[in-house]
């Protein structure tokens, strides 16, 4: 690292340093660490070079006989023209190879040993696709590039490296890069990796590296040391790579998993003690866990690895989760023979099951001669969520019966203490020591989930302090929290304040409450107010309840609850039919369908929704119940999602403190939890003179000449917005000018020029070179509408295709929504949906993918509009079809190249109109299929 140091500044010796010489240097560097330079300047010579690396690398296998001309083609037939996906997969796996003498040999493309691959670097790549493109650094093993960097100067935004690889994606990263999977960006200083994919790649998707400790390696240099060493990134890409055989897509682990699963395999391989991982909620353990029971499991000297849920947590989604990571893993059933089975089958090695199942094994006489096969072997158990399950007698029963068995957990919130078990344990009393932490205030400054904005809202005023436990205890509490007063004061604060904490329902809430009799209350209270929200409840209800002094059954209630449910979204659910009814809550919270969903405990734990943003709490919550509680909020999603928003009807202000400090080991709640409204209010303030320095008012932004002028109001009215959104969630905002120093009407209109300076750089794209374009808009922050494209398509991929009755309910439910719109680029596509629903949909199988045939339709859709144009007004489709690429990369509509192409046997006056109608065209075109 000295070295590429002290070569950086004899290189910067004006002290400014250019993308050519962080390039310079980097390939300099990585030539130390052993990768051989290479010159390739074009496709023609990549293909060369990989037919020449591939012989060396399966040398052996070959017996020194290069391919013929012909063998190569069958190589190239076999590896080109795949999916990322499946190229991912081609990667990894051999291929058969014909010779030309008619014997077979398998060819390899990647070996897990790192001393057996060949290593090459090399730059400035051209490739001609759509558009002429030329990459900075290319990572190649084997002859195949592997690993894209691009590099941005110093000060310069990564997002604009970021993006430059989008273009490439779009327009040239094909052939031989179809097999590039991973993706690295850094302006010298940050610097970020990802992995590559088929479909969308959010920025958000984008990881800083780190160390064991979860320090940030940011720097290119200390990443290039790091990360490039040719045994660590073979070691990423054999081994903390996800190929998601469900979603069809790859998944690269962040640093604390990595680093997690190592120390986990090193423990359970190399010793006999038990030990846990911290990891907060939100950060990804399930993947995590996953991973290391799969290395676990290849491990000759271990015999069986159990990865076991609590049976309330394999629920859809868990299983979904799991079956992500290896089709068929998991067995849902209650069926303990089946896990009898799976027991029995000695080349199954990893076994996913409910403690209840294992435990239920264990003490049964009848499965016993089977249990005893592993009584004395080396078995490992993998605990999710272990904070909860492993405190009774089921895990007493499961550790007495394995002798020689070693217990690894995970857990986002652990037992200390403060917060121990009921019979007085800790975790650390069950698993041993923590060998690897990621806690909230890590993720948080990781980006990886976000912080809470919590209120305290007082509902009553009494003779003592709510936060004293002593006191309430003393007290008759029911009478106080479920009087019908109450009652009615808090539901009627949430429908006045709900659009505003969901952004005009662009997220979705919980309401959890503290009791089954205190949810009923509150969902007829509800229904007696007048409102347009959609909310419905869910509780576990008990089959022999005394129900001795009320007037309802637990079980009569929650069966009214849902009969308005089936009301509402045409099912036929019932308290018969449980379990399917909590699976489409579930369904419906995720996308966006339920407004609020009212809870005792059920999904305020395990359960993961990004547009899920507000949590409504009329009940007492403590420490880890508390975080866990809180954490269903914080899955980071868009920028109009900062936080997770926490409304509190009790004063949990005390014990909130104390939640936070516990899990983040610290005394300071400032990294989790948003400030007071004051704080904010004063930035805001301080953000609104800021923007009066660039501009007096709206009108001089169009005064704005120089493109610096114009990035300092883009920047300015950016961060103004980000600190609007942040106060519009505090209850005692008021667009008050006084206060504020600017009126609304002055805001919208500073939004207004800022989204034309926005549309005007979408047009001009690519007509020259622009420091706008370098800039993150955040123009997702100006936007409020609900039922949008993204929504629409996700209810789309949520169509009950099993069941033809409720396919029919689902698409006509669709198409009311598409209806309702005022969302401008979906007013556009609702023919198109519509006749995608009457057309395509009938026609799909849970087996087919529905992104896939959706974009079929749509280029079908498209190509016979282009047609059926052409057709009209006889001009050449491929005209057409050359300046809509054209146009959908530059933005612009070249005249005088459509006017030579039209040819001159065309009058003027004609000639005119018909440009004027393509160019018409064109725009519509792009706009409704973008």
């Amino acid at each position: 690292m000295e070295e590429f140091k002290r070569e950086e500044d004899r290189n910067n010796t004006s002290g400014y340093q250019s993308e050519a010489q962080l390039e310079d240097l980097l390939v300099k560097d990585l030539v130390r660490k052993g990768y051989e330079k290479v010159i390739i300047p074009d496709s023609n010579e990549l293909e060369r070079n990989f037919r020449n690396m591939l012989y060396k690398f399966n040398q052996d296998k070959l017996n020194e006989k290069p391919f013929s001309d012909k063998e190569f083609e069958k190589v190239l037939l076999h590896i080109e023209g795949k999916s990322i996906y499946q190229s991912a997969k081609n990667l990894r796996d051999q291929m058969v190879l014909t010779r030309d003498d008619g014997t077979e040999v398998y060819i390899s493309f990647l070996s897990d040993d790192h001393s057996k691959n060949l290593y090459q670097v090399t730059n400035q790549v051209t490739i001609i696709g759509k558009y002429t493109n030329r990459y900075d650094v290319t990572l190649l093993i084997n002859g195949l590039p592997i690993c894209q960097i691009e590099l941005k100067r110093r000060g310069m935004d990564m997002k604009a490296a970021f993006n430059q690889i989008m273009r490439y994606r779009r327009h040239s990263l094909t052939g031989l890069y179809r097999y590039v999977q991973l993706f690295v960006i850094s302006n010298g200083v940050d610097t970020k990796y990802f992995s590559n994919n088929d479909g969308d790649i959010n920025f958000g998707n984008t990881f800083f590296w780190t160390d064991d400790e979860n320090n940030r390696i940011s720097v290119l240099q200390d990443f290039s040391d790091s990360f490039f060493n040719r045994y660590f990134l073979t070691k990423v890409l054999s081994r903390y790579f996800i190929i998601n055989d469900t979603d069809k897509l790859l998944m690269v682990m962040r640093p604390y998993q990595i680093f997690a699963t190592e120390a986990l395999v090193k423990k359970a391989t190399e010793t006999t003690a038990s030990a846990y991982v911290w990891h907060t909620t939100g950060a990804g353990k399930t993947l995590t866990s996953f991973k290391a029971s799969q290395l676990i499991a290849q491990d000759s000297q271990v015999k069986k690895v159990f990865f076991l849920v609590d049976r309330k947590d394999l629920d859809a989604q868990t299983t979904q989760e799991f079956n992500k990571f290896e089709a068929g893993s998991v067995d849902a059933t209650d069926s303990t023979g089946i896990l009898v089975k799976q027991i029995k089958d000695k080349q199954r090695k990893l076994i996913i099951t409910t403690i209840q199942k294992l435990a239920h094994a264990v003490n049964s006489a009848r499965y016993e001669k089977v249990m005893e096969l592993y009584k004395d072997e080396k078995v490992i158990f993998i605990i999710d969520e272990c904070h909860r399950s492993q405190f009774g007698d089921m895990h007493k029963a499961i550790k007495k019966h394995f002798t020689k068995a070693q217990y690894f957990g995970f857990t986002g919130t652990p037992r200390f203490t403060e917060n121990k078990s009921q019979d007085g344990r800790t975790t650390a009393d069950i698993f041993g020591k923590c060998i690897h932490t990621y806690l909230i205030k890590e993720a948080i400054h990781d980006n990886n989930v976000l912080g809470f904005h919590v209120e305290y809202i007082q509902t009553f005023t009494g003779q003592y302090d709510e936060s004293d436990d002593s006191l309430v205890e003393g007290i008759d509490t029911n009478e106080v929290y479920e009087n019908p007063e109450r009652i009615a004061l808090v539901a009627n604060h949430i429908i006045n304040h709900h659009n505003m904490k969901t952004r005009n329902r662009q997220y979705t809430a919980l309401f959890t409450v503290s009791s089954i009799p205190m949810l009923i209350k509150y969902y007829d209270m509800f229904k007696s107010i007048d409102h347009d929200l959609r909310i419905t409840g869910i509780f576990s209800f008990g089959q022999n309840e005394d129900a001795e002094g009320r007037d309802e059954h637990s079980r009569d209630a929650l069966d009214r609850i849902i009969l308005d449910y089936n009301k509402e979204f045409g099912t036929n659910f019932s308290t018969e039919t449980f379990g399917a009814y909590n699976t489409d809550v579930s369904k419906r919270v995720k996308t966006k369908q339920i407004d609020i969903l009212l809870t005792v405990n059920m999904f305020t734990t395990g359960f993961d929704s990004k547009p899920l943003s507000t949590l409504y709490v009329d009940k007492r919550l403590k420490y880890h119940d508390l975080l866990q509680a809180f954490s269903r909020t914080n899955r980071v999603e868009l920028a109009t999602k900062p936080y997770g928003n926490i409304v509190c009807y009790r004063n949990l202000k005390v014990r909130t403190d104390e939640a936070i400090k516990l899990f983040s080991q610290t005394d300071n709640v400032d990294d989790v939890l948003l400030r007071e409204y004051t704080y904010y209010l004063e930035k805001f303030q301080d953000a609104v003179a800021d923007l009066f320095e660039v501009v007096k008012t709206p009108q001089d932004v169009d005064k704005l000449m120089s493109e610096d002028d114009q990035k300092k109001f883009i920047i300015a009215f950016r961060e103004l917005s980000k600190l609007l959104l942040i106060l519009q969630s505090f209850v005692e905002f008021e667009f008050d000018p006084e206060i504020l120093h600017i009126s609304e009407q002055m805001y919208q209109d500073f939004r207004s020029k800022y989204l034309d300076l926005h549309d005007q750089i979408s047009r001009t794209s690519g007509d020259k070179v622009t420091i706008l374009d370098d800039i993150d808009f955040s123009i997702e922050l100006m936007h409020t509408d609900r039922i949008n494209v993204a929504y629409i398509m996700n209810l789309i991929r949520n169509i009950n295709f099993e069941n033809e009755e409720k396919k029919k309910k689902d698409v006509e439910y669709i198409k009311k929504e598409l209806d309702r719109t005022d969302n401008p680029q979906l007013r556009k596509k609702v023919d198109l949906i519509k006749a995608f629903l009457d057309e395509v949909i009938p026609g799909i199988t849970p087996e087919d993918n529905v992104d896939d045939e959706y974009l079929g339709f749509e280029n079908r859709k498209r190509d016979e509009e282009i047609t059926g144009f052409a057709s009209e007004k006889n001009v050449e489709p491929s005209i057409l079809t050359r300046e809509i690429s054209e146009f959908e990369f530059t933005g612009i509509f070249d005249r005088e190249r459509i006017r030579e192409a039209l040819g001159t046997g065309i009058s003027f006056l004609k000639k005119r109109t018909l440009l004027e109608e393509i160019g018409n065209f064109i725009v519509e075109l792009v706009s409704k299929y973008e």
